[in-house]
Parts: structure tokens; sequence; C-alpha cells
């Protein structure tokens, strides 16, 4: 899913000990923040309220800059205030109103938000300024900003957005990503882009290579960090780093904030990063999802599976997860013979196969997906209503990361799962997350958390199997 990554030794050809000393490196300006009016008149108290309403926690940092409220008051160019409003956009998301102030201001950023919050543009807006204060670019250099993302779809996605916005200031951005011919990639990196959105293997290759080089990048986002470090990509985001000049800014996503991306984050910014949290760093479900707990037999899954889609199918968009891909492609097959629309992605597909199935169910000729977690990670449909755990997965991370791809921005939304007696262990974390949502919490869910789960007996009095 990373872009082939050969894991053992890919990179093993780049130089992991730069002596940037020695490295004839041009002086790059990085912070543009020209505070507006009406935020320097914010008091501290005023400044307290807001992101308390907005649930914005700075967890460290000095010296943050206040959050700016409306797009007026961010010190973008007015040309990139007309394409966010040519956009649709009516104002700045939660994310972006502390995440464009800091990012102006050159200060490295840690910022963990879930999907779907606004952070592509969060980090993409103040790339485009610090882009366009630079030197333009020679012959033979490589790109002022670069994007590391954990997988295809995402670092496609991440493009589509830099040409929305990259076009109105004349800046030119590759995608580069394996499985599909590299050499339209490699044209654009010789002829010289702005920007790069890469996956690690892929961008690898052609460091290895000499199509590239990234000593001109003065400002470096990694994306779904969380991801990538799930994904086994931490050693080839260690030797990308290390081919970046030091003094670059660097911007940090993730939407989890576990130890390894706490220490990834330490070794990557080289400043004492701002680090900043939207919502709560507890784990916890989006309150917009309404959650249906099913306590099911293995073998009635897929009967269960048939009733529920009579009941929800209206064309709207359900996206369902499974464990394995041979079980994607079994299920799907299944399906459509029973005459549903659905399709399967997952990691074994060839990448114009994936691209298909996507824009099949984007567009909702093929309104049902079947999915594998590690083909679902960075997939961003706004409009999905339906979220189906067809197989519970083995991290309640997973679960919450799953159901999360319905709900988004301001949406509500649906999630169905089905439990079986071998995720035994899991119900407490399943239950732990259904309260805290105020959602129901079947009454043999909590027998198992507690270790009395009989499974396959009659379903009990006020909370028995059938949730939906």
């Amino acid at each position: 899913m990373g872009g082939g990554d050969r894991m053992g030794q890919l990179g093993s050809r780049l130089n992991m000990h730069m002596n940037w000393q020695q490295q004839s490196l041009i002086k790059f300006e990085k912070n543009f923040y020209r505070e507006h009016p009406n935020v320097t008149a914010l008091s501290e108290q005023d400044v307290r309220r807001y992101r308390e309403e907005k649930q914005i926690n700075i967890v460290f940092g000095h010296h943050v800059p206040k959050p700016i409220r409306t797009f007026e008051e961010a010190p973008f160019p007015q040309h990139l205030k007309q394409a966010l409003y040519g956009a649709g956009f009516q104002a700045p998301t939660t994310i972006q109103v502390q995440g464009w102030p800091i990012a102006l201001s050159g200060k490295d950023m840690v910022g963990i938000a879930d999907t779907g919050s606004g952070k592509t543009l969060a980090f993409l807006l103040p790339g485009i300024v610090h882009i366009q204060a630079q030197p333009a670019l020679q012959r033979g250099e490589g790109p002022i900003m670069l994007v590391l993302a954990p997988t295809r779809e995402l670092s496609v996605q991440i493009q589509e957005e830099c040409n929305k916005f990259g076009k109105v200031a004349n800046i030119r951005n590759t995608c580069v990503y394996g499985g599909v011919p590299r050499n339209r990639q490699a044209g654009d990196l010789r002829n010289g882009v702005e920007i790069v959105v890469a996956t690690c293997g892929r961008l690898i290759d052609f460091l290895e290579q000499g199509t590239t080089n990234l000593k001109r990048v003065t400002y470096l986002v990694m994306d779904e960090a969380d991801r990538m470090l799930d994904m086994g990509f931490e050693p080839q985001v260690r030797k990308i780093s290390s081919q970046i000049r030091p003094d670059r800014q660097t911007l940090l996503w993730s939407a989890t904030w576990p130890k390894e991306v706490q220490k990834l984050a330490r070794d990557l910014c080289r400043e004492d990063p701002v680090h900043i949290n939207i919502g709560s760093l507890d784990l916890k479900a989006s309150h917009n999802i309404s959650q249906f707990v099913e306590i099911i037999q293995e073998y009635e899954k897929k009967r269960r599976l048939q009733e529920l889609l009579h009941n929800i199918m209206d064309g709207s968009k359900i996206l369902i997860f499974v464990e394995t891909k041979r079980g994607a492609d079994t299920l799907t097959k299944e399906m459509r013979v029973a005459g549903w629309p659905a399709l399967a992605i997952h990691g074994d597909k060839k990448q114009e196969e994936r691209d298909w199935v996507l824009k099949e169910f984007r567009e909702g000729r093929n309104p049902i997906l079947i999915a594998t977690d590690v083909a679902a990670r960075g997939l961003d449909v706004k409009d999905i209503k339906h979220v189906v755990n067809f197989d519970f997965p083995n991290q309640i991370e997973d679960y919450v990361h799953r159901i999360g791809r319905t709900g988004r921005a301001g949406a509500t939304g649906s999630a169905y799962t089905f439990f079986t007696p071998d995720k035994v262990r899991m119900a407490g974390a399943l239950m732990s997350i259904l309260r805290e949502a105020a959602q129901q919490v079947p009454g043999e869910l909590a027998r198992m958390a507690q270790g009395q789960g009989s499974f396959g007996g009659p379903p009990s009095k006020g909370g028995g199997k059938r949730r939906w």
C-alpha cells in the first residue's frame, strides 16, 4: 500500500550522515505571519475562551500565536482567499484557525486531529505562502515543499488540493507513488516542481537514481504519521528526512499520539515544536455516529449482512470492513452474485483497478465498498453514510478509525458491528467507546466485558443480540 516499498534495503545507497555544513545552501525565510488587527485586539481571556469553545488544546509551545476566526483574518494573499471562497468554503475549520498562524510563523508543529478535519489545507496554504517567498527553482533543483503520506490514495487526494490551490499561485506539483509507471513522475521531477507529494518507497527510488534531490526542501510535512508507523515505514521516513536540511520547517500530523509517534516527532522537529490537539487525546468515537453492535456467531454474519443491507440500502455509500484480502474478494463475489452493487479494494489489486474501484464508489455507481484496514487508510470519501464492521478489528484504535469514515464535517452516520466470540478480549474496550459516546451497550457485551459472556444463549431483555 505504501508505494511499493522494498522494506529491507530500500534507501541503502543514500548517505544518511550528510555534512550539511559543507553543503552550499540557499538562505530562506519561514516567518510570514502578520497578525490581523482584529486578532491583535483579542485579550488573553478572549483567546482562552475561544480555544475552549473550539476544543483547541495547546499541549506544548512557546509564544503560540492567537487563533484567527475568519478567512479575512488569515494573512493569505487575496488570490488564495478567493480560491477558498470559490471552492465553497465559508469559514476555517478548527484545526485551521490555530494551525495557520502557527505554520505561517515558521514554527515546527505537531497537530493531532481526526481525518477529515481540514488538515490538508492547514498545511498546504501556509506551504504555498512559504514557497512564494523563496528564490525560484533552478534547473536540476528538487522541490521546496515535501509532503509524505502513507498511501497512494491519500497522496492523490492531497495532490488534488495542490492542483486546486497551487494553480492560482502558479505553483507546480507532482505526486510520486508506486504501482504505476514512473516515466511521467520522473519527467515532472526533472522539469522541476515546487511541491512533491509522495509515498516513501517510490520517492527513495528516485532519490537513489538521482532523478531528484531534497536540498531545496525547507517545508516538510508528514501526514498521518501514526498510520505511516503502523505500516512499517519509519525507517524510510528517517532515510528521507536525512536528505533534508536540518533548519527546515517541519509539520507532523497524526490522528493519535502513541509513544512511537512522539519519538519520531522529537527526532524530526529540530526545534521544540508547538503541539496542538483538537478535541480530547482520549480515544473516542465521533458523537455524530450512531453505533450499533450485534453479538453474533461467525456463521451468522453473511445472512445478517444481507438483512442489514435490505434495511439500510437506499443508494447511499456503504463501507464494509473485512480482515483479509481473501475475505474481501470472497464476500464481494458472493454479494455481486446476490445482486448487490459491491466492489472490493485491497493491497493486491493493481493501481489501475484500485483507481477504477474508488471512482465507481465515489460517483455512486457501485455504492458498496468492501475494504481491508490497510486499503482504507487515507481513503477520504466525504459522504459515506454507513460503515459495517463485518470482521471486528484486532485493535480498538482501528474500530474508531473505521467508523470515523462516516459522520464527517458535521454530518451524521451509522456504524454497524458484528462482534464474534473470538474477539471477547476487545469487549471492555468496545464498551468504553460506546459509553463515552452515549450509545446503547448490549447486555451480552457488558457480560462479556465482565467475563460472564455466554454466547449462543437467547437474547437478554434490554440489550440482547439484535441491535438494529
